[in-house]
């Protein structure tokens, strides 16, 4: 999860919670029949939240409910983009190479990930391959996802990706490690009729 989203996150989070405690906590005194300050709405355990006059304030007002609407439907629209957000996984855009100048190179994200793919998919058993680089430009991760023929061993599909195509990888880019993430699948076959 990218470091923008988090801040975002523990934003939303910290002023939700210190709202809903701040106003749970002064409701159920005022519930309870404790004493609040003058200045909250509800002081006594028989009042309700909004009078009747209150509910029927604005209704001949024609500007309140589209007013109303709209807010709503702009609540509903952020909620919805961070739920997105939250499953969503950042690509990254660049690698930074150790060029051995002290300077650094940077290299593109999607070329290497299709690279790392072509690679892969040069291997013995492997149909198809799906690469995303996820992490820090200087500390990459990959996230792998293999569709194996249905002959391949997955331990000898995986030995492979390791030596093979994320070794290459690594020594291409001067990076010590590169961390993966590796999900198998199978080609789906019909089973053959034997005579």
């Amino acid at each position: 999860m990218p470091a923008v989203l988090r801040r975002v996150n523990r934003i939303v989070l910290a002023l939700a919670g210190v709202l809903l405690v701040v106003g749970g906590g002064a409701v159920l005194a005022a519930g309870l029949g404790l004493s609040v300050p003058s200045w909250w709405p509800w002081s006594g355990p028989h009042d309700v939240l909004l009078s009747r006059s209150e509910r029927q304030h604005w209704r001949s007002e024609g500007w309140w409910w589209p007013a109303v609407i709209a807010a709503l439907g702009v609540v509903v629209l952020l909620a919805l983009w961070w739920l997105i957000a939250q499953f969503r996984r950042a690509r990254l855009a660049e690698v930074v190479v150790d060029s051995g100048d002290g300077e650094g190179a940077v290299v593109r994200g999607r070329a290497l990930e299709a690279v790392l793919a072509a690679d892969t998919e040069a291997q013995e058993g492997v149909a198809r391959a799906r690469i995303a680089l996820t992490g820090r430009r200087v500390t990459p991760r990959a996230r792998v996802a293999l569709l194996l023929e249905p002959h391949a061993s997955p331990a000898g599909a995986l030995a492979a990706l390791a030596a093979g195509a994320l070794g290459n990888a690594r020594t291409s880019t001067g990076l010590a490690a590169l961390p993966t993430e590796a999900r198998l699948r199978a080609v789906r076959h019909r089973a053959r009729r034997v005579a």
